[in-house]
């Protein structure tokens, strides 16, 4: 197979990947970790007006997602891309941390939660996704 369409696709299939774990582990939230009384998280703009009545644990799963669709996806694209491992590993955590920039303009998260988010989540779980999958 051409090496540029099996990076291609291991970017892609990277990012699927990732979102998978991101969107499973972030839908598991409120099975887990039941909202407080009054939430109504059905659309962007309720879990907005909600947001002021979470408590850390409710962010506890969030992070995981985003830092452990982050691990997968770098892991998948480090691990099948043909060429440029670490690279293409690094262009899926850059995705995922302007999802992750994206979501902190769009719900008002506590800072604490932002500021580890963004720190913590993307770019360390995309280095060691890297690391780990192009060994």
């Amino acid at each position: 197979m051409n090496s540029t369409l099996k990076n291609v696709l291991a970017t892609v299939a990277a990012v699927i990947g990732g979102s998978l774990v991101n969107i499973g582990l972030v839908n598991l939230n409120g099975v887990l970790i039941p909202f407080p009384e009054g939430v109504d998280v059905s659309t962007m703009e309720n879990l907005a007006a909600s947001m002021s009545l979470f408590q850390p644990i409710h962010f506890l799963l969030p992070w995981l997602g985003h830092a452990l669709g982050t691990l997968v996806g770098a892991f998948i694209a480090a691990r099948f891309a043909a060429t440029n491992k670490k690279t293409f590993a690094g262009v899926v955590g850059g995705f995922f941390l302007a999802g992750g920039i994206a979501n902190a303009y769009m719900l008002p998260a506590p800072m604490w939660f932002i500021v580890a988010d963004l720190a913590l989540a993307y770019v360390p779980m995309a280095w060691l996704g890297a690391r780990f999958g192009a060994e």
